[in-house]
């Protein structure tokens, strides 16, 4: 397995390097790039690279890429890299980011890119808020205090307790103030001072909410700020236009004085006279529509929920409706969203469950893994997109596994009209923020279940997904009937055939005689590979890159190339295939995974003096020509053509070994691997 600094610079490489990097930010699962270029992002390799979960484009220019709970850890990695310490949001690169991406969405699309970046910053302050929460509401259940009893009434210690978690949310308009405004481009801690203000003592001292004060003959409707939403991101909206004009009309020598000033000066009066107001009456509207609807038949509206969210959580389209769980909580005293999210979470966590299963009988290790991680985030941290990036949106059948355990879960939400009496993250331990505690369980047990079963009964893939898995185990865990002999060339399974395209290549055609195929990856198996390239092999120390040269991605040999065409060592499957043309990975039958890179940052060439003869998922025999380039031409661009031939799953195997020689062709073998 690769660790996180040969990921991460895997990453880099594969979105386009960081000259293609407007701006880079993360969530709970995913890294968010928004690029120059999304053409120049090949969003095939990260998808087929297993540390990755799943690729999204968002938009013309983002690019979101799900690594699951550690994207801390290779976000930290990313901006260590070369290039890449400006390119962290709200660094000096994204200062324009509002006018590029303005112009390139449609307003829609921008409108939840914005709010999703807006919220997205705060999610660390309100997972850990709600698990605060939780505890607090875990000794109300078990009767140690009531955690809605005023405050002045309860022990300093629970009083501590509660400041620890109201914290944040009391002080969410001046987070969402500052994300917001950095997201636009406008400065950050202006767009924090504005609400922050509307929550000083001073403020307050002016009257309870609701009342009207004179402010230099101006009456002024006074409302409480604390925990709103809507104000602070209207304010910022505003503010990204009133610093816009002052910049326009201020010396660039003073604006650093004057533009935050009169910004200030211009912005909280109006937030507090217009902009507030307007934003709680937008929150309150939406919410009393939403609380009609429930008042109405919780039916309709538990139903709906989870059966909505499988489709807004790729697009990154709930970050709405968790405002609107917080305008709730701030107007209500609850909210009636969470329960039937409920729903939709423990669904999913049922698929993932059913395929972790299904995956132990098949002995299918890969799915075992990734299941496990998302069925572990998901019920006891509430994070569904490890396994919605995971297993849901890459197998055919997995929403018709998931949908019915949504509406089932749902109706049965929806029969105790549930209710969360404070924001958390859905999971197993955030049931005591629910009520009734009961309905709640028996809805996301009902969902879980359902879900789960059908996924044992009748699969999460097509017949022909299926198909292609189980034979793939059979293959992996394929042993001779006949003794095999010690050494095994990789084209063993290959008919003794003269090599395909060897004589374009530069090399000499060769016969392999018949064998018994034996896994490359069993234990003590020795096994060949030839070279796909004609040329003088080397050392991959040789090779002037560092990711190549320190054998990062995987051990093997470089090619200086004579021929002009890469063929298939041995009979496989193309598992990655560079539109640009310069590399190609290949998933060899007997379970030796190549990569071979023609060039040195030739994807810059963006094709250019390249032909690529198959597709990715192609099985190619022994000999195929997969890329045919022209030296001349890539070399006149100022390009080297050595070729890295990396075995990219290096780690199987208990020994990796390559062999420089004077010179190679086809029939010359330049690795050997030990089982």
């Amino acid at each position: 397995m690769a660790t996180v600094k040969q990921t991460s610079e895997f990453i880099l490489e594969k979105v386009g390097g960081a000259a293609n990097i407007a701006s880079m930010s993360h969530c709970a699962t995913r890294l968010r790039f928004q690029l120059h270029d999304q053409s120049k992002a090949d969003q095939d390799a990260l998808d087929n690279n297993t540390d990755v979960l799943g690729v999204v484009p968002q938009g013309s220019t983002g690019l979101q890429v799900v690594m699951g709970g550690a994207v801390a850890n290779y976000y930290q990695e990313l901006l260590r890299l070369p290039g890449m310490g400006e390119k962290e949001e709200g660094g000096a690169s994204t200062k324009k980011e509002y006018g590029g991406v303005r112009g390139k969405y449609s307003k829609v699309d921008y409108c939840f890119e914005f709010l999703s970046d807006t919220f997205r910053p705060i999610l660390w302050a309100l997972l850990g808020a709600s698990l605060i929460i939780t505890l607090l509401v875990l000794a109300d259940t078990f009767g140690l205090q009531d955690f809605h009893e005023d405050l002045a009434n309860q022990p300093a210690g629970y009083q501590l307790m509660h400041a620890m978690f109201r914290s944040v949310f009391y002080f969410l308009p001046i987070m969402i103030g500052a994300t917001a405004a950095r997201k636009l481009g406008a400065n950050e801690w202006v767009g924090a001072a504005i609400p922050a203000a509307l929550l000083t003592p001073e403020f307050l001292a002016l009257g309870e909410k609701g009342e009207k004060v004179d402010v230099f003959g101006l009456p002024l409707v006074l409302n409480d700020y604390g925990g709103q939403v809507f104000p602070p991101l209207i304010a910022a909206i505003a503010l990204y236009w009133v610093e816009k004009g002052l910049k326009k009309i201020i010396p660039s020598a003073v604006q650093m004085v004057f533009v935050p000033f009169f910004s200030l000066l211009i912005m909280i009066p109006a937030t507090a006279f217009i902009f507030g107001p307007f934003g709680i009456g937008i929150g309150d509207a939406i919410s009393t529509f939403l609380y009609n609807v429930n008042d109405f038949s919780p039916f309709i509206l538990a139903i709906v929920v989870p059966c909505l969210y499988p489709f807004l959580v790729p697009l990154g389209l709930h970050w709405p409706l968790n405002a609107i769980m917080v305008q709730n909580l701030t107007t209500l005293g609850y909210d009636f969203i969470q329960g039937p999210m409920g729903a939709w979470n423990f669904a999913c966590f049922g698929v993932v469950t059913g395929v972790m299963i299904l995956s132990m009988k098949e002995r299918n290790t890969q799915m075992r893994q990734v299941s496990l991680g998302g069925m572990m985030a998901g019920l006891l941290g509430g994070i569904s997109e490890p396994s919605l990036y995971g297993v849901l949106l890459r197998f055919k059948k997995t929403y018709m596994r998931l949908l019915p355990g949504c509406v089932a879960g749902g109706i049965v939400i929806g029969i105790f009209d549930v209710k969360a009496k404070a924001f958390v993250f859905t999971s197993l331990l955030t049931i005591p923020a629910m009520e009734p505690k009961g309905g709640y369980a028996l809805g996301i047990a009902v969902a879980f279940f359902t879900s789960m079963l059908l996924v044992l009964f009748f699969d999460y893939r097509g017949k022909e997904e299926k198909e292609e898995i189980l034979a793939r185990l059979a293959a992996e865990r394929q042993t001779p009937v006949e003794a095999a002999p010690a050494v095994v060339p990789s084209s063993a399974a290959s008919a003794a055939a003269p090599v395909a395209g060897a004589a374009a290549a530069g090399g000499t055609a060769v016969a392999v005689a018949e064998a018994p195929t034996k896994m490359a990856l069993e234990k003590g198996t020795v096994t060949e590979i030839t070279a796909p390239l004609a040329g003088e092999a080397v050392a991959l120390s040789d090779v002037p890159d560092p990711i190549f040269a320190t054998a990062k991605l995987g051990k093997g040999i470089a090619i200086k190339p004579t021929g002009t065409t890469v063929v298939a060592p041995a009979d496989g499957t193309v598992i990655a295939v560079q539109k640009s043309g310069h590399a190609v990975g290949l998933r060899l039958d007997n379970g030796v995974e190549l990569l071979i890179h023609v060039g040195i940052d030739t994807v810059q060439l963006n094709g250019e003096g390249f032909k690529v003869h198959v597709e990715r998922k192609e099985h190619v025999k022994a000999g195929s020509p997969l890329i045919t380039f022209e030296p001349k031409f890539i070399q006149s661009k100022g390009y080297n053509l050595i070729t890295p031939v990396l075995v990219t799953n290096t780690s199987k195997f208990a020994n990796v070994e390559g062999f420089p020689d004077a010179a190679v062709d086809n029939a010359s073998v330049v690795i050997k691997t030990t089982g």
